[in-house]
């Protein structure tokens, strides 16, 4: 009977093991991107976007040298769309894991200190935006099949 028991726990510590292990490279813990993407009012692209450098650039600058995000790119049309199709900026963040991703609100508050110029400012180029969205989006391997 004892022996059972010692093998039963054995098997108990094994397996709790192998959960740990499989913890451990849970989603939360991998890279993370994240596109989002604007329409602004027509003719208010500059003041858009001057707001959005201030803060938003600001912001996504210090995550990176903090580490909460790996990497970001911003991206303008080439081209003009239909009004339907019209985005006016594109941010594709990824961010080390998702855990990075819930950092933004904390270095804002670090970096701004006056909060009601932050919030009239952050206010007016809401009131500029059209359409906005924030979009989790990875990458898919074109050899694989879908998942």
């Amino acid at each position: 009977m004892r022996a059972f028991l010692n093998f039963s726990l054995a098997s108990l510590l094994l397996a709790g093991g192998l959960a740990s292990a499989k913890a451990q490279t849970r989603p939360s813990d991998q890279p993370l991107q994240v596109e989002w993407v604007y329409r602004v009012k027509y003719g208010f692209q500059d003041e858009w976007w001057k707001i959005f450098q201030k803060y938003q650039i600001a912001t996504l600058d210090r995550e990176k040298q903090l580490g909460y995000v790996t990497d970001y790119q911003v991206y303008r049309p080439g081209e003009h769309a239909s009004e339907d199709a019209r985005w006016d900026y594109r941010i594709v963040i990824t961010y080390p894991n998702y855990d990075g991703s819930r950092r933004e609100g904390e270095v804002a508050n670090q970096l701004f200190a006056d909060k009601a110029a932050w919030h009239r400012e952050e206010d007016r180029r809401w009131e500029l935006t059209v359409n906005h969205w924030d979009l989790p989006i990875r990458q898919v391997d074109p050899h694989q099949p879908a998942d």
